[in-house]
């Protein structure tokens, strides 16, 4: 068989000179008999075979001979690739090669390498009999487009089964070739012999098994890294959210897709005491571990900072300066927002983050002020506290910029879309959360991670609205005072059915909270007796700043032992300071499961 793109080019006789004869050419003794002029007397002569030279004129000494006393001619130069053979470059080649002619794809050649993989076939039969292999692969379409439009066709990573020639799976890549295979000469059997020039393809399999396994170990090694950063985060964000006496929450955190490392994201929420609710939610910047175990370290210091029941913008200075202590190179946003249900207003302060969107009762949704100071651990800033009502019936949601931004839009359309859907998700927290994923298209392949708190304040009627009382006493100081608070205290608790020992525990606070205001504090003061569905609350605010702490009072002293009592029958105290100047203090009873 003789393939016409590797054929050798076949040695040219040369005319003998006019006048001359040429003499014929000495013959090899295993040379194979040289063709007719007319193209009859069998195949072909093989491309390695040395041709003749030209006869030497009759009478002359022949070239090749030297003549007395002159050197020897130099040797005669290597071959070049036009005196290789088809056969001998293809049999060396370690890569799959196989040759097919005609539109049934008769196999013309294997190679060694292809044998040894599929194991030896027949030549002359069509390749759905003798190459099965390649229908299995998918390749005999492929190889009828490239014999129709005579252009180069390659498939990808195309397993390979083990066989008799692996023992194990391999991976190839093939490519199918146009090429023209020319016609062999006579042959015993017409069909097998290719007996006119025909198209052909050429396949060719070079083995990528290394090169997949190493892409799947890869693969395989971020997978669990990325597996373990998400592990990691979700260890790190709250397992299960405080749930207030007022409001209704719930959140959500999405990952990013599998090609996005996972983010620092994090939400958390913080029951105060006195009824008031901190509401945090952030985004550290960066992918992976690290980013995620510096969202940790951050979450657990505003968990920290919230407990000092600071204003949130002295939350938010205190988390910057810890943010660049953490990691110099990291920044973070964050909004801190605390929710008072007494005043029906969220007081939040924004380090760079994205606004809050509130919905009214009436269905309005609007956006809270620009953020009040720049990106923790920027540093050398003062943040600032801003407000935004959020009463009965109303509803809030903070965010992280996963859910808005978007590689060809500018953010602010993000948030515009993003007030549309919750304008219409008027449901339970935890719907609204998968209401609003679905409306902003947010799926498993999403390139950035996403969290979501959603916050509602809920309007209580009927039964529920008989779970929640609030009582008010204004004191003027005076020696009066004390006697009032405390006659005030048990109408109101004998009001709400309260049983005998709640009663008296109630009103003993009452009288403890006030007396310690009247010797330290100043007026303006306030008794309010706060009822809720699981507690009792008694706060008492002044107008002096200075709060109390609990100390051991020594036998002889006659005063100290007001908080230290409170502190002992109450579940809870506390106290804080007010945005006017004064401070409030304040303890709770857990009521009895119904």
């Amino acid at each position: 068989m003789i393939f016409t793109r590797w054929s050798a080019k076949l040695p040219q006789r040369r005319t003998a000179r006019p006048g001359r004869a040429a003499a014929p050419a000495a013959t090899p003794p295993n040379a194979r008999p040289a063709p007719a002029a007319d193209g009859s007397g069998g195949a072909v002569p093989a491309a390695r075979a040395e041709s003749s030279g030209p006869a030497a004129p009759e009478g002359d000494a022949p070239p090749d001979t030297p003549e007395e006393g002159t050197e020897a001619s130099a040797p005669t130069p290597p071959p070049t690739v036009d005196a290789l053979s088809a056969h001998d470059i293809l049999g060396t080649i370690p890569a799959l090669v196989a040759v097919v002619y005609g539109p049934e794809h008769r196999l013309a050649y294997v190679n060694a390498a292809y044998a040894t993989v599929f194991g030896p076939r027949p030549a002359g039969h069509t390749a759905r009999e003798a190459l099965p292999e390649l229908d299995e692969l998918g390749l005999l379409p492929l190889m009828d487009q490239v014999l129709r439009s005579g252009r180069t066709r390659m498939v990808k990573s195309r397993r390979v089964r083990a066989g008799a020639g692996r023992a194990r799976d391999g991976y190839y890549t093939f490519t199918c070739t146009p090429i023209e295979v020319a016609a062999s000469g006579p042959a015993p059997d017409p069909e097998v012999a290719c007996v006119a020039p025909h198209k052909g393809v050429l396949v060719f399999g070079a083995e990528v098994t290394d090169q997949i396994e190493s892409a799947e170990r890869l693969r395989a090694s971020e997978a669990r890294q990325r597996a373990a950063a998400v592990t990691l985060q979700r260890s790190l964000l709250p397992q299960e959210l405080e749930q207030p006496d007022d409001l209704r929450v719930a959140a959500t955190y999405r990952p990013g897709g599998t090609d996005a490392a996972v983010g620092g994201d994090w939400y958390d929420v913080i029951t105060l005491g006195g009824g008031r609710t901190a509401l945090v939610i952030g985004d550290v910047m960066g992918r992976g571990v690290r980013a995620a175990a510096v969202m940790g370290q951050l979450r657990t210091a505003v968990r920290a900072y919230a407990r000092l029941d600071l204003p949130p913008h002295e939350v938010l200075q205190l988390l910057d300066g810890l943010a660049a202590e953490i990691d110099a190179s990291q920044i973070a946003t964050c909004v801190y927002a605390v929710h008072d249900p007494n005043e029906g207003r969220l007081v939040y302060a924004s380090a760079g983050h994205l606004p809050i969107l509130v919905r009214d009762a009436d269905g309005a949704v609007h956006r809270a002020a620009e953020p009040t100071g720049p990106p923790l651990g920027t540093g050398g800033w003062l943040h600032t506290s801003g407000t935004v009502p959020l009463g009965p019936g109303a509803a809030a949601v903070l965010y992280t910029d996963g859910l808005v931004e978007r590689r060809d839009k500018d953010i602010d359309h993000g948030v515009e879309a993003l007030a549309d859907a919750f304008a219409g998700a008027d449901d339970t927290p935890s719907v609204v959360c998968d209401r609003l994923l679905r409306a902003m298209g947010i799926t498993d392949a999403h390139d950035d991670d996403v969290a979501i708190l959603v916050v509602q304040h809920p309007e209580r009627t009927g039964h529920d609205a008989e779970l929640f009382h609030n009582a008010v006493l204004e004191l003027h100081g005076g020696t009066e005072a004390a006697p009032r608070a405390r006659a005030f205290a048990s109408g109101v608790l004998a009001s709400w059915r309260f049983a005998p020992d709640l009663h008296d525990l109630g009103v003993l606070a009452a009288s403890e909270l006030v007396a310690n205001s009247l010797q330290h504090g100043t007026p303006p003061m306030r008794l309010r007796l706060r009822r809720t569905d699981r507690r009792l609350i008694v706060e008492v605010t002044d107008g002096d700043d200075h709060l109390p702490r609990r100390r051991t009072a020594e036998p002889a002293d006659e005063a100290g032992r007001g908080i230290s009592i409170v502190a002992t029958i109450a579940s809870h105290w506390g106290a804080r300071r007010t945005p006017d100047g004064g401070k409030s203090v304040w303890c709770e009873f857990a009521l009895p499961s119904a």
